[in-house]
């Protein structure tokens, strides 16, 4: 299991690695967002395509292809550890807590490329390193069989 951060989800739109990988290891790899972070990327994503000129409607398709992919977790699931994310998250993006906080009730790492969830107590991983730890959780799961 990996909480998928808001800038993953953009990236999946913009780019391609983030989507392959993704579907790749969809079957195999559990995914999960706090809900906030599909509503971040809804809020976000419109600007940046419009300043990069690409089509809003088929990009957010993409985003919405996402959703069967990604599990949404629910605010009273990870709010207990609301306080302790923004401890952690001090002098750094204390929005982005709900990650945070999924992560730690969740027992997983991050997959992000933001800078503010590195030191802070839980794993991270980066999109150019997170499929060895998409691979592992593939052998694990395959074991578990």
């Amino acid at each position: 299991m990996i909480v998928v951060d808001a800038n993953m989800l953009i990236r999946a739109v913009l780019g391609s690695r983030v989507l392959f990988l993704i579907r790749r290891y969809a079957d195999t790899a559990e995914f999960v967002a706090p809900d906030a972070v599909f509503d971040e990327a809804r809020e976000e994503l419109p600007p940046i395509l419009e300043r990069r000129k690409i089509p809003s409607a088929p990009a957010m398709a993409i985003l919405d292809s996402l959703s069967p992919l990604i599990r949404p977790v629910a605010l009273e699931c990870y709010v207990r550890f609301e306080q302790h994310a923004r401890q952690r998250l001090v002098r750094r993006d204390e929005d982005d807590w709900p990650i945070l906080a999924t992560a730690m009730e969740m027992g997983c790492p991050i997959w992000t490329e933001d800078t503010d969830f590195f030191g802070c107590g839980v794993a991270t991983w980066t999109t150019d390193r997170v499929e060895f730890y998409l691979a592992e959780t593939k052998v694990e799961t395959a074991f578990e069989r």
